[in-house]
């Protein structure tokens, strides 16, 4: 899933990217507004993130640009701006949520989820995950709203989550290798690393694992990668 953000200051741009990366998403980053609205119409994203005062086109009149090609993808703001007027002229430009600065990791991973929530239910066509719910183990896996249940339990999923437990569930009892799951979740222009993988797959089972000690649905094959029983 394509995003486009567009940030002036270049520590809020990157740490931003990387936390929308981490996320699973490509990133398309402009530093100014009319960088913005011009990869726009080049690339299509499928949502765009925008600071507020940028060089060139302020972030108003580029969502209101875009809102004039295409009234539904969805816009978020992210600005240092924080006045309630300025949420409301945000809001009234077209965009569908305002996150105010400085903010919190644990904020912008939520209010991006909804968003991404909103993109695989309005473009099934462009969806990159599979529409339909499906089972591993005793947990239930729904993609399109980036959640997992199990019982009365519900665990949030980033959309890289979604992905690994995809490729499981569609290999039952399968070894698959680190290159597949980078193939997969990470996409084919990601440089392989060994860390990054494992370090993800720790971070899902402490979520998804009934006891992440002794995993039942992403167990390790030493030497080659992870399994999932069936």
């Amino acid at each position: 899933m394509l995003v486009l953000l567009a940030e002036d200051d270049p520590r809020i741009r990157d740490g931003l990217a990387e936390i929308l990366r981490r996320e699973g998403y490509e990133v398309l980053l402009a530093c100014d507004g009319t960088e913005a609205l011009d990869l726009y119409r080049k690339r299509s994203p499928d949502f765009v993130c925008l600071d507020v005062m940028m060089p060139g086109k302020n972030g108003y009149a580029v969502c209101q640009a875009i809102r004039r090609d295409n009234p539904r993808v969805p816009i978020v703001f992210i600005s240092a701006k924080t006045e309630e007027i300025d949420k409301v002229v945000g809001l009234e430009s077209g965009a569908d949520d305002y996150i105010a600065k400085p903010f919190g990791v644990r904020e912008v991973v939520a209010r991006i989820r909804a968003v991404t929530r909103r993109c695989l239910a309005d473009s099934p066509a462009k969806n990159p995950l599979e529409l339909q719910p499906f089972r591993l183990g005793d947990l239930d896996v729904f993609p399109a709203e980036l959640r997992a249940r199990r019982g009365n339990d519900t665990i949030d999923l980033s959309l890289r989550d979604v992905r690994i437990l995809e490729l499981l569930h569609r290999n039952p009892g399968k070894a698959l290798d680190r290159h597949a799951f980078f193939a997969h979740a990470w996409g084919l222009d990601h440089v392989p690393n060994s860390r990054t993988l494992d370090q993800h797959i720790s971070q899902l089972r402490k979520r998804i694992e009934a006891d992440p000690r002794e995993p039942a649905i992403i167990k390790t094959v030493h030497g080659v990668g992870y399994r999932y029983d069936g």
